[in-house]
């Protein structure tokens, strides 16, 4: 890192601290794997409380974005707003989070009220800080209120003291501040692995696409490095309460800690996996060597890679941000994982990077990254193929607090923008902002982080663009609405789903928004042909989002379950669900908890917790039929020179699957007649999925069905009986 710290300069931090609550307690020793304790911070009084963990919260909500969504639920009314006092942020790892014998255990999920959605968001994020919080003593986290002056939450695991400290001092630019703390709190270079800090940016601040960063220390760079809660703005959030920080220290992470059930059946099921990561990986799907930018040209080559706004899914000059190049800039022969034990190792970095531009240029500093989506999104997106670039975007991104995903979605319908003369540089302030721009959306980018300029507006995400364009500059809503590539508010991540209608269901009908960790079904549906008919794919599109959604509530990440497969697996019925790695995880949390589930069972716990999810969107205006459209750019060609760039595939289509002869007809009569076809099928499947899911056609759960999942609270009932 770039930040020089003296004894003397962390000497000054801590004497400009002043204490404004701190409170003893007594770390509750956890049980198959749950502390049974919440720890309640709010802001705005000061009040530390510990909350008890109910046996029926544990049966209902399980843990992670379970619990979250249960707290928030309790805390915010309809007419509650992302920036009023009673929202709040919550933390929280999930029963199996912590454990060390089993790859890919150490995340946590984040719950809020979303700045640019409005309603409920989660975010799943690796990095210790979930961890060392359970360990501490906590399940979950919860912070409400807003801080008058900046402050520091600090929470020491070992002492058993919490404490609330303004913070004056501290930078606020993740890079800098989580090298302060960590500096400030470790007692030696050993005891730095045992801090975790949670922190934003100075962009979050000024925009309503801030993330949040969680800290871990990489021992052999000897720096703190960040996994990202992304999506949804919750970084905002916390900047918006005056949060500098989150810090948990904890000392002694050991294998048995969570006291579970069964060790011996733990360890034997992480030795399986283990071995498969390390006798397969290399010829799978390569997380070891570059993570997920494995990805970049798989995807270009089968034109699902996200270029000049999602209008084309492959470029010519990708294999300059290919993984090829990216296994170039990352540190090799460094296996990098973001919790102790998951040799999956996909997280890696570049070292020594020297920035270009902007308030650190010449420094040289540790990027975390990059991930395949963050070179999609401020790279081919943008109709960037400069991998230097992409590096400098991801570093800033990540220091300033802003998703990178939302930030490449709205800049790239920012530059379509400009292109179709609905911008210009009166507008922007000067900014060009054209498709391969790279110093103009670098510009955009340092300008959110001072607040300053067309930030402003660029800062404020697509869905508030498409409304302020319309209304300030007379746009045609209908083009903005077809090419602004978010839903419900959120931008899209990074993949083109014209040719899997399955794929815009899995984006379009999820929860918070377009995020690709509720349904990836683009190879299932387009590449492999499983789920031919609507049945199949509504089948698809019950399974998999509620699967993914066990992996946030347990505190697992996903990736163990299908980016490596066991030997076999192409020969079991049901390859796409990997039946080998569903079963370790049945017998994992068995093992941790005591309970006796089923791979039923599983799918059914996270039905409660995502139709309970649905009904939160419900209570806070949103959730039904009409918040499922997709932007028809997700579904099929918008413009001319879309349609031309595939013409023969769509003419084929055309004669094949509609039923129309092309000939003579002019490419606008044949785009109407697509576009038709299209949206009618989408509407089929939604029915479909609907049906599927126990859920109206309005796409509300009906009472009998939150009845058998167990969910018919009082309040819930009364929530429904509004618009059933």
């Amino acid at each position: 890192m770039s930040c020089v710290l003296t004894a003397e300069k962390v000497q000054k931090l801590k004497a400009a601290r002043k204490v404004l609550k701190e409170i003893k307690y007594e770390p509750a020793k956890l049980e198959k794997g749950y502390a049974n304790k919440t720890l309640y911070i709010n802001l705005s009084d000061n009040s530390i409380v510990s909350k008890d963990v109910t046996e029926k919260m544990k049966d209902v909500f399980i843990g992670g974005k379970g619990f979250g969504l249960w707290y928030l639920w309790n805390a915010v009314a309809p007419s509650t707003k992302w920036n009023d006092p009673e929202n709040e942020i919550v933390i929280s790892p999930g029963p199996v989070g912590g454990i060390t014998q089993y790859p890919g255990a150490g995340k946590s999920l984040v719950v809020s009220l979303s700045p640019t959605t409005g309603s409920v968001v989660d975010s799943n994020v690796g990095g210790h800080f979930g961890p060392l919080l359970k360990f501490s003593g906590w399940d979950a986290l919860e912070i409400q209120g807003k801080a008058d002056q900046e402050v520091i939450v600090f929470i020491d695991g070992n002492k058993g003291t919490i404490s609330i400290e303004e913070a004056p001092l501290e930078a606020v630019d993740t890079h800098l501040i989580i090298e302060e703390l960590t500096e400030m709190y470790a007692e030696s270079e050993e005891d730095k692995r045992n801090i975790s800090v949670v922190s934003s940016g100075t962009a979050a601040q000024n925009s309503l696409i801030g993330l949040l960063n969680f800290s871990f220390y990489d021992k052999r760079r000897k720096s703190p490095r960040v996994k990202q809660a992304g999506r949804g703005g919750i970084g905002t959030v916390f900047r918006d309460k005056n949060i500098k920080a989150v810090v948990v220290k904890f000392n002694g992470v050991k294998g048995d800690l969570n006291n579970p059930v069964d060790l011996k059946k733990i360890q034997e099921l992480g030795i399986k996996l283990h071995k498969e990561i390390h006798d397969f990986d290399a010829i799978q799907t390569q997380k070891r060597e570059v993570g997920t930018a494995n990805l970049v040209e798989i995807m270009n080559d089968y034109d699902l890679l996200p270029v000049n706004n999602f209008k084309y899914g492959y470029h010519p000059e990708t294999w300059k941000i290919d993984s090829k190049q990216i296994k170039k800039k990352v540190t090799q022969n460094m296996p990098d994982g973001c919790w102790y034990g998951c040799s999956m190792a996909c997280a890696k970095a570049v070292d020594g990077f020297e920035l270009k531009t902007g308030p650190y240029k010449g420094h040289k500093v540790l990027i975390d990254g990059p991930e395949y989506e963050t070179v999609a999104a401020v790279g081919s997106n943008l109709g960037i193929f400069d991998l230097e670039h992409i590096l400098e975007c991801n570093f800033y991104c990540d220091t300033y607090g802003v998703d990178t995903i939302s930030l490449g979605t709205t800049t790239a319908f920012l530059m379509e923008c400009y292109e179709s003369n609905i911008l210009n540089k009166e507008i922007t302030g000067g900014l060009e902002l054209t498709f391969g721009n790279k110093d103009a959306a670098m510009e955009l980018l340092h300008q959110m982080s001072r607040g300053e300029g067309f930030s402003k507006i660029a800062g404020q995400g697509v869905r508030k663009i498409k409304e302020l364009l319309v209304k300030e500059y007379g746009a045609d809503s209908h083009f903005l609405n077809d090419i602004g590539m978010e839903n419900k508010g959120m931008e899209y991540s990074q993949y083109i789903s014209k040719e899997s209608l399955a794929q815009q269901g899995g984006y379009a009908m999820t929860n918070k928004g377009p995020q690709h960790d509720e349904a990836w079904l683009i190879f299932m549906d387009m590449v492999n042909n499983q789920i031919p008919s609507f049945e199949d794919k509504a089948e698809a599109l019950h399974y998999f989002p509620m699967f993914r959604t066990w992996f946030g509530l347990m505190g697992l990440c996903k990736l163990p379950w299908n980016d490596i497969e066991p030997a076999d697996n192409r020969q079991t019925s049901e390859p796409a669900k990997v039946p080998e790695h569903v079963q370790n995880y049945v017998e994992l949390f068995n093992s941790v908890t005591g309970k006796t589930i089923d791979k039923k069972e599983l799918i059914v716990q996270s039905e409660r917790v995502y139709n309970f999810q649905r009904i939160f969107n419900i209570k806070m205006g949103f959730g039904q039929s009409l918040h499922d459209n997709p932007p028809y750019r997700s579904v099929g060609p918008v413009t001319v020179e879309e349609y031309l760039s595939r013409q023969d595939r769509y003419d084929q289509q055309m004669k094949e699957l509609i039923g129309v002869d092309p000939e003579g007809k002019t490419i606008e009569e044949k785009m109407q007649i697509t576009r038709k076809y299209r949206e009618d099928q989408y509407d089929e499947l939604r029915q479909t999925v609907y049906k599927r899911r126990g859920w109206t056609e309005n796409g509300i759960p009906t009472l009998e069905h939150i009845k058998n999942l167990g969910i018919d609270f009082p309040e819930v009932v009364e929530v429904l009986k509004k618009h059933l």
